[in-house]
Order: C-alpha cells, then structure tokens, then sequence
C-alpha cells in the first residue's frame, strides 16, 4: 500500500490501524478452504486482499456521501481530511484492488469483483432514485439490498471458490450462498433501526434519512389508507421530530412489520444453510455455518 506521497501514506496508515471485523475476507478463506479440503493458494490470498481493499474504498466513499463523521468508532476520513481528499483515497484504494489482480493476470478473479463494484453503484443510485418518492415495493427493496450489500458478499464466496476450483459448479453456488448470506446482513442491520436488546433504544436513523426498510414497507402495505398518508407524511415532512418518529416506530412494531422482517431473514438464512448442507462435513463447513448465525445474532 506504500505510496511516493506522504499524506496517502499516512491516511493508508490511519486505515489500516481501524480495520473492522474483517467478515469478508473470512468468507473468502473459508469458503476456498471448504471447497478444495483445506488448501489455499496465493490467488486467494491476492483475492482476499482485493476484496478488502475495495471494501474500503465503497466505505470511505459512502461516508461522502452519507455525510458522516464516524466510521467504526473513529472519525471518518473525510472528517479528518475532508471530501475531496476522501473521494480521491476511495479512487486510489480501488485502483489498487483491481491493478493487484491484473499484476498476477487474475481476469476471473477480476471479473466477479468489477461486477459487484459495478452493482453496489446501481444499487446505491436505485435506492436514492426510490427514496424521493418513497414508492418501494418489497420485489424493489430485495433489488437494493441485492445490490448494495449482497453483492459484496457474494463476490467473496464465488472469489473463494473460484480461486482453488475455477470453472467449477462450487463458484456459483457459492455466489448464491454469499447473496443469500448478505441479503439476512441488511435486513438484520435494518431491524437495529427499532432498537436492540443490547442497544436498548431504537435510533430511528434509517427513518430521519427516508430510507425505506423492510420493516417500514411491510407496515405501508399492510395498513389502512389513512395510516399510510400519516406514514409517508411523517417520513417525508416530519423525519427530524423526534416525537414522530418515535410514533411511526412504535406503529411499524404495532403493526407486526418487525416479525415479518425478521421472518424473511430467517428464510434467507435458511436457503443459505441448505446451500452449504450439500458439502462434506469439515471445520470450514462449521466455521461457515457460525458465520451464517453470526450474521443473525450480531449486536451492532
């Protein structure tokens, strides 16, 4: 990651000190392992570096766009060093993930990372053009968390995969364990939105920012007409009164939308077990299958 110019060395290092959870290369080490009984190779290890490499670039770039100053418990970088700055460490941490797979002639591991970047954009792009109107059917809200979340993690496990089984059957099925696996991530980061045992508060953020969350669309569609207008008012006119938004999320609950949110997930998770049921029992098979529950269990 070194660079001739100082200060990209030194926002790299501030990067790299404030790693997270490091979920997604896990999924790509397991997932090869499991695979090919227990070896990895050096493709994997370049495919994991680039998938964590272009992670953080969507990361530091969604924080411009988000506007936020906290990115893991620290300040962003755009709080540190600004938008402009940010925008361009997002550019140069991509341009290094994709160049670290075209140096070692890795094209088909190239190419299932480009089309994730290429559907995370869209995904992004779809649920601000949706936003406005806040018109989402559940069909186009799977659509965005298809593209926005799931993608990422798809990529992971069929780059796993395909890194010691090219041209296998393991590559997409593993890619339609990763989407599936990635579809519970966002719908259990949407129910975090109406409060949490360990939080013990819901924050109603999702609901100030006008994004429409599974919970929230199942209550539009399931409530009577008066209902409705009073919640798209409230999440369109009134999303920074905290009374409100307390109300609206009190009546998401009322209404059952969080049972039937975390049912889906659950059906997720479960399409995603069955995936994995086809394999031979194996500590990566295990370890896979902690990660799945890990997804659903998580605290924050």
């Amino acid at each position: 990651m070194s660079s001739k110019v100082a200060l990209l060395n030194r926002i790299t290092h501030y990067i790299v000190n404030r790693k997270g959870k490091q979920m997604r290369p896990m999924f790509v080490f397991l997932v090869s392992k499991m695979v090919s009984g227990g070896e990895v190779n050096e493709r994997t290890y370049r495919g994991a570096s680039v998938i964590e490499l272009i992670h953080t670039a969507t990361l530091v770039h969604d924080d411009v766009v988000d506007d936020s100053n906290r990115r893991r418990g620290f300040f962003s970088i755009n709080a540190l060093w600004k938008n402009k700055i940010a925008v361009l460490v997002g550019d140069y941490l991509l341009s290094k993930g994709l160049l670290l797979s075209i140096d070692y002639g890795d094209f088909d591991l190239l190419k299932i990372i480009s089309v994730a970047v290429r559907e995370m954009s869209e995904g992004e792009l779809l649920q601000i053009e949706k936003a406005r109107n806040l018109d989402i059917t559940e069909e186009i809200y799977y659509e965005i968390i298809r593209q926005k979340t799931a993608t990422l993690i798809a990529a992971c496990c069929s780059l796993g995969a395909c890194s010691v089984a090219p041209d296998s059957k393991d590559v997409e099925d593993m890619r339609k364990f990763g989407e599936l696996i990635g579809m519970s991530f966002q719908i259990k980061d949407d129910l975090f939105d109406y409060g949490d045992a360990a939080i013990g508060k819901p924050t109603g953020i999702d609901i100030k920012e006008q994004k429409m969350t599974l919970p929230l669309i199942y209550t539009l569609n399931n409530c009577t007409t008066e209902k409705k207008k009073w919640l798209i008012n409230s999440v369109k006119n009134h999303n920074k009164d905290k009374k409100r938004v307390k109300e609206v999320i009190g009546f998401v609950k009322e209404s059952g939308g969080l049972e039937y949110a975390i049912t889906i997930m659950h059906q997720f998770k479960d399409q995603a077990l069955s995936i994995l049921a086809k394999y031979p029992d194996s500590e990566y098979k295990s370890s896979l299958e902690l990660m799945v529950d890990y997804v659903i269990d998580r605290k924050k």
